[in-house]
């Protein structure tokens, strides 16, 4: 097919990042953490090269901060020579993390590398076989913090071809991320563009699959066990015929990979059994990702008798140490980040209940469903409890909850009251 070629859209590479969430994980993971999104960046150049791409996007975020590395600055120059040797175009846009007012180790590029300035939107022509087949438009951020809705400075400008918007945005105003470069899918439309190559938002996602594309790659390597960063993280790999986008491949190029594992704790009769079962868990997984290293977050949930045990003072982190000493030394490792204990009590609430309100336990139990029922009240309670206990399984709880919502943090003190005054009970 006449003017066929395919090309690779990445961004946010986060070159040398420093992880978030990983506390003082074992040497060797932490020698891999280190190296994952350098790993990542050199995987997706032997990408290109294999699969003989014609350019290559990068939309902003190639390091992880204005004073770049000079470790990953070496490295990333490293790749693109690799790639302008073998006739591989680069297009990079800066976004945030990376904006043109930060300290730069390299003055000169390889000629098959172009890099947009932030003073106006520059087009650059892509020929194959001496005819032009795609115009990619792009500008770069000039500092941090840029709020302009960048979007409506593009415009199909060019000539013939593929044409192709480059830019690190928020579209939609997305909670996820600061709402850098904010701008609409209406935005985007109106400006002429046939593909929008993005950056900015970790969470991968075809925004349009059409008139114009609208593509965000998210991340090439995850950085912390938050929910966008969990997953396969990797590139977009485009073809285009005929001046057109025939579809995209979705390319996993993480070194290291953050998974989410949910184990409800029902049937487990105590937690010898729940540790088997979790290591059963954790030998699926390291199957389904074979080849991979493994940062495992489990959250423990469901009713049953172990949820009892699991709030005992230290049961839940001896747990993650013996998971560790099995899983944490095997080649690829999977390290068990942390464990979530999010499990309810087994008690029968509706037989406490019917006690009455002479009853204790019957009496936390009205006043624990009358703040569920007041969210400003729950939210009070959980901020004056915060400041006030310091016992060690309350805090623990406390903290292990994901963004410490008051509901959450409400109904975990109330199983953990109940435990309490009926272990004390009987």
């Amino acid at each position: 097919m006449p003017h066929a070629f395919r090309f690779i859209h990445a961004a946010d590479l986060h070159l040398d990042t420093p992880f978030q969430g990983v506390a003082r994980p074992a040497p060797g993971v932490a020698r891999a953490l280190r190296e994952a999104s350098l790993e990542a960046w050199e995987r997706l150049v032997d990408l290109a090269l294999e699969r003989r791409v014609l350019f290559v996007l990068l939309a902003g975020d190639i390091h992880d901060g204005a004073e770049r590395g000079l470790r990953a600055q070496i490295r990333f120059l490293a790749g693109v020579r690799r790639l302008d040797e073998a006739g591989i175009r680069t297009f990079v846009v800066h976004g945030n993390h990376d904006p043109l007012d930060g300290w730069s180790a390299v003055t000169g590029w390889p000629a098959g590398v172009t890099v947009f300035g932030a003073q106006r939107v520059e087009s650059v022509p892509v020929e194959l076989h001496g005819a032009q087949v795609a115009v990619v438009h792009g500008i770069s951020y000039a500092r941090r913090e840029v709020r302009e809705n960048l979007a409506l400075r593009f415009s199909r400008a060019g000539g013939p071809g593929l044409h192709i918007g480059l830019l690190h945005a928020n579209v939609g105003s997305s909670a996820e991320h600061a709402a850098y470069a904010p701008c609409t899918l209406g935005d985007l439309a109106a400006s002429g563009m046939d593909y929008w190559a993005l950056g900015h938002i970790h969470r991968r996602q075809v925004l349009r699959d059409g008139a114009p594309w609208v593509v965000y790659p998210g991340d090439t390597q995850g950085r912390s066990p938050k929910p966008s960063e969990t997953g396969a993280k990797g590139c977009y790999l485009v073809s285009v015929a005929g001046g057109v986008v025939e579809g995209l491949e979705f390319c996993p190029l993480d070194a290291v990979r953050f998974v989410e594992h949910r184990c409800d704790v029902a049937g487990a009769a105590d937690v010898g059994s729940l540790h088997a079962r979790l290591a059963e868990a954790l030998d699926m997984l390291r199957g389904e990702h074979q080849g991979l290293a493994l940062l495992v977050r489990l959250v423990l949930e469901g009713r049953g008798p172990v949820a009892a045990d699991l709030a005992r003072d230290g049961v839940g982190d001896d747990l993650r140490a013996t998971l560790r000493e099995t899983f944490g030394v095997l080649e690829p490792f999977l390290w068990v980040e942390s464990i979530v204990n999010a499990t309810r009590s087994a008690l029968d609430r509706v037989a406490i209940r019917a006690r009455g309100a002479d009853d204790f336990a019957a009496g936390l139990l009205a006043y624990a469903d009358t703040l569920s029922a007041d969210p400003e009240a729950a939210q009070r309670f959980v901020a004056d409890s915060g400041r006030l206990l310091s016992v060690g399984q309350v805090e623990r709880a406390v903290r292990d909850l994901e963004d410490d919502d008051p509901g959450e943090v409400l109904a975990a003190a109330t199983d953990l009251a109940l435990d309490a005054v009926e272990r004390g009970a009987s």
